[in-house]
């Protein structure tokens, strides 16, 4: 008995020996943990505090893009034509939007959107953390999306590219896409100097996403450079109000102005018709983006006589007071035959210009032979680019062929056969008007003294002037005198070419011509694509608006007027002989 006892008793303080081993263990355990834990949140929180500071940080302090604003494009007096504002993009971070709540409605609403589309997208890109909702708001819009206060929702600033002129200038301007990248015009021709350099910061943000403390400068934006250019503004809206009128008033297809600075060679206005709203571009059509004044070609017509005429002095075989026999009227080269309005019989080298005499102008030109005028052409520049840099110009066609036929001098003579656009023209004429300096052609404000050389005597130059001034007064020009302003030019009626050819009810009317003649200070060229309104020739449509477009010009440019009241025939009276 007594043995079995004490063999109890032995198991009974090995069985309390274990459950107290057992006990100390764990405990000693558990104690190790909390030593170890409150070691580790004494280590963190005061012997070593950066990693917890570090790993707050990456959770809320994030780098964020400082976008640039592009650079201003400004007329020759600082007004600007294009500017860039800022504005709010409404973005999205789809992993942390609920696509099913119902302030997704009121969402869809404010920005316009439908309903249905967003959630879906929500939930399709559930897996994405970025997507653009609606871009470059105004910033009240904005205001109003954040204060729905969704989850994953948020707004940040922008710039938008903004046109104060409208379609004033939006030939010459152009426009960018979304992204203010360069698509047409100066801001595509000059899109690298215009652009930015967007600059980086650390900013911190609240649990929502919002920055609620900008913390370092990484690196600061760089604004794009400014560009002023040669345009006028006030010169713009005058030539774009006018050639507006005559195209409406005609019913015509289209139409074009340039205005040239003749001792500088700064384009001063450059407008078309039709036209379009760069602010506003739901409404676009594709064939009103082109400047037409550099990319679209035509047949100069009569307004290259006054050029084969300077080849003809430039030879030394005529003098202005030189006759010509014009007689019948025409002049046949095999089964091709060339008219004047009416048989004119003997002239001058004055009045076959103030008169338009194809006949007269050809019979010269078979004398002193196609090489020489189209020399001339050359160096006034036409068949060569301007120089202007801008996107798409067209060069034109100036015909070389090795053997001129009599026919082909003829045309030549009186701008068939050939192309030019309408700057081309514009130059070719400030030549003249200058005394015979070519100039570059810029879009660009000029600083210094502006370069060119000469091409064609000032002797030469003078002696054309005067038969311009002719044309105006007393020629086929008289609907262009501007007021109390003398000026000179020509007119020009050229067939439109269609895919048959010429089309026999399609004109273009034209006039190039400059002012004040004696000084000349602009020169400008009109053309009129198709009216439709009875009258079409270039003496009848082209050489008014002409009139008051340079006019006005040369008033607000504070030149001085030439002419008393009464003492000249002024705008408006009834046309003369047509050309």
């Amino acid at each position: 008995m007594s043995g079995q006892g004490t063999t109890m008793t032995w198991s009974q303080r090995l069985a309390s020996g274990l459950k107290a081993w057992r006990y100390g263990s764990v405990l000693g355990v558990f104690l190790l943990v909390v030593g170890v834990l409150g070691w580790r949140l004494v280590d963190l929180h005061v012997v070593d505090n950066e990693f917890l500071r570090k790993q707050g940080d990456v959770r809320t302090i994030r780098v964020e893009t400082i976008d640039a604003h592009r650079g201003v494009i400004t007329d020759r007096h600082g007004e600007p034509l294009a500017v860039s504002t800022p504005v709010q993009t409404i973005w999205a971070n789809p992993s942390e939007i609920d696509p099913d709540q119902d302030r997704l409605t009121h969402l869809a609403r404010l920005l316009g959107l439908n309903e249905a589309t967003l959630r879906k997208r929500l939930k399709r890109y559930a897996g994405r953390e970025f997507i653009y909702l609606r871009r470059k708001v105004q910033p009240g819009l904005a205001r109003q999306v954040t204060e729905l206060d969704i989850d994953g929702v948020y707004s940040r600033q922008e710039y938008r590219r903004y046109y104060p002129a409208s379609e004033v200038t939006a030939h010459v301007v152009g426009f960018t896409d979304i992204d203010e990248r360069g698509q047409e015009g100066m801001e595509l021709a000059y899109n690298q100097w215009l652009s930015g350099e967007p600059g980086k910061k650390r900013v911190l943000k609240d649990n929502r996403g919002r920055v609620i403390k900008d913390l370092t400068l990484i690196r600061d934006a760089r604004p794009g450079n400014g560009l002023q250019l040669s345009i006028d503004l006030r010169l713009q809206y005058l030539a774009y109000r006018e050639l507006k009128a005559v195209v409406n008033a005609h019913n015509a297809r289209g139409g074009t102005l340039v205005m040239l600075d003749s001792d500088t060679g700064e384009v001063l206005a450059m407008v078309n018709q039709g036209a379009y709203n760069p602010n506003d571009r739901n409404q676009l059509a594709a064939e009103n983006l082109r400047n037409k004044a550099i990319t679209d070609l035509f047949e100069p017509g009569s307004t290259m006589k006054p050029i084969t005429m300077a080849a003809a002095l430039e030879s030394g075989n005529y003098q202005p007071e030189t006759t010509i026999d014009t007689a019948p009227g025409f002049r046949r080269f095999g089964r091709f035959t060339i008219r004047d309005h009416r048989n004119y019989g003997v002239m001058d080298l004055t009045d076959i210009i103030a008169k338009s005499s194809n006949v007269g102008i050809s019979k010269i030109a078979t004398d002193i032979g196609g090489d020489a005028i189209r020399d001339l052409y050359s160096r006034l520049g036409l068949g060569q680019p301007t120089g202007i840099g801008f996107p798409g110009e067209a060069v034109g066609v100036l015909p070389s062929p090795p053997k001129w036929r009599p026919v082909e001098e003829a045309t030549l003579s009186y701008g068939y056969g050939m192309s030019v656009n309408a700057l081309q023209l514009a130059q070719a004429y400030m030549v003249i008007a200058n005394g015979g300096i070519r100039h570059p052609l810029s879009l660009i404000k000029l600083d210094g003294e502006p370069q060119g050389h000469r091409v064609i005597s000032e002797k030469v130059t003078h002696q054309v002037r005067n038969m311009l001034r002719e044309v105006v007064e007393n020629g086929t020009g008289k609907r262009a005198q501007p007021g109390f302003y003398s000026a000179g030019g020509k007119t020009g009626t050229v067939h439109l070419v269609g895919e048959q050819g010429y089309q026999d009810s399609e004109y273009k009317a034209i006039f190039a011509g400059m002012a004040p003649i004696e000084n000349p200070r602009i020169v400008a060229v009109v053309a009129v694509d198709a009216p439709q309104s009875g009258e079409y020739y270039g003496g009848e449509v082209a050489a008014p608006v002409f009139a008051r477009v340079m006019s006005d010009a040369l008033r607000l440019l504070n030149v001085k007027p030439e002419l008393e009241v009464g003492s000249r025939q002024t705008a408006g009276l009834p046309v003369g002989e047509r050309g």
